[in-house]
């Protein structure tokens, strides 16, 4: 079955081989005839419209609207002489693949008022062969009519959906560039003045080293300070950028646990008191690696997620009744995504605690983040 599907291909599916049809039924029609000659020329033109029809769709400019011209003469000829009036068919494929709207439109209205009238002319001197087709001659007039027409629009929207296209990866192109020389601007401002003022009182501090200690301690202060202020405002450039929320990632959760058959379970408020929206942030981020790492390595069946409050720190814990997991660096390197929540946590003096083994059901993952930035360097009493 698969390799008799492969007979027509992914981008034209049936159409080659109807049309194949439509290719054969002239030459069978002109079989039927009893005289020789009339048969033959019969086919002599029926090979000629079709090498137009070729010439027609490998030419380009005027020459295209001589050859559908040249077309629909043949179409009239056989129409009458041969009561053969489905070569419109493929004039209406044909013409509803022209781009220029005047030269469609043009085209269009020749075509079916040629079909119409030669159709007429036939049904009028009563041939006996056209008026027995006549369903299928309606058919084939229906489908001039509205075969043309859809062609043209089908191409029309594949045209403005390439354009769209094309505008949106324009639009994310001038919107990533934008971004970048926002975050290239922020960056300039908040640590370019700073770290040259660090060099500065750094190279200060160095000469006031030996000739007055008392003022180098002031400038190694100051220097200190500047870094802290620095380290702040890079903090905050992060929580600009990549803000969240723990109630938003929270519904992820939800939903992403409930996708994959695990009862979610919520205990505490989700709404976190004076913290501050970086520690928020990495809550958030760290809440997402665990509930992924259940998903994918536990096998678990509940999984339970607490949120607690003390005066300095948030408790997030996540703990699922799954298989379990060995800690150690080993489990750490094969990707479930611990060492990247230990990295985001050590960025706001948060902390992380595994809790498996033999003597619990499944895995318990701890988070504490402090509701406030702890300044990394403690203040030097004077």
């Amino acid at each position: 079955m698969q390799k008799w599907m492969q007979l027509f291909y992914k981008n034209t599916g049936l159409n080659p081989y109807v049309w194949l049809v439509f290719f054969i039924l002239p030459f069978y029609y002109i079989s039927q005839y009893s005289k020789l000659w009339p048969m033959v020329a019969g086919i002599f033109i029926i090979l000629f419209f079709f090498v137009c029809y070729l010439l027609a769709f490998i030419t380009k400019g005027w020459q295209v609207y001589m050859w559908i011209g040249l077309l629909i003469a043949i179409s009239i000829t056989m129409t009458i002489a041969y009561d053969y009036a489905y070569f419109s068919l493929f004039l209406a494929f044909f013409i509803g693949n022209i781009k220029n709207k005047a030269g469609f439109f043009t085209l269009y209205s020749v075509n079916l008022a040629a079909s119409f009238l030669t159709i007429n002319y036939s049904f009028i001197k009563q041939s006996t062969l056209l008026l027995s087709q006549f369903p299928f001659v309606f058919i084939s007039l229906m489908a001039s009519i509205l075969l043309p027409i859809s062609t043209y629009n089908k191409n029309k929207r594949e045209q403005l959906e390439g354009q769209l296209e094309n505008a949106n990866k324009r639009l994310d192109d001038l919107v990533k560039m934008e971004e970048r020389q926002r975050i290239a601007r922020d960056l300039h401002d908040t640590l370019g003045q700073k770290l040259s003022l660090i060099g500065l009182k750094t190279d200060l501090a160095k000469r006031l080293l030996r000739i007055n200690p008392d003022q180098a301690e002031i400038e190694l202060n100051d220097l200190r300070q500047t870094a802290s202020t620095a380290l702040k405002e890079v903090r905050e450039m992060v929580t600009t950028m990549r803000g969240t929320q723990l109630v938003d990632e929270l519904f992820r959760a939800e939903q992403i646990l409930k996708a994959a058959s695990i009862e979610f379970v919520l205990e505490g408020n989700p709404k976190l008191q004076d913290t501050s929206q970086l520690n928020e942030n990495v809550l958030g981020m760290c809440l997402k690696e665990a509930v992924t790492n259940v998903v994918k390595h536990s096998q678990a069946a509940v999984c339970t997620i607490r949120i607690q409050e003390t005066l300095a720190d948030n408790i997030l814990t996540v703990q699922d009744n799954g298989v379990g997991i060995e800690r150690t660096r080993k489990q750490e390197r094969r990707g479930t995504g611990i060492l990247g929540m230990k990295e985001r946590l050590e960025f706001v003096n948060g902390c992380l605690d595994i809790r498996s083994g033999a003597d619990m059901e499944g895995t318990g993952i701890v988070i504490h983040v402090p509701k406030l930035v702890r300044k990394p360097i403690k203040e030097v009493e004077q």
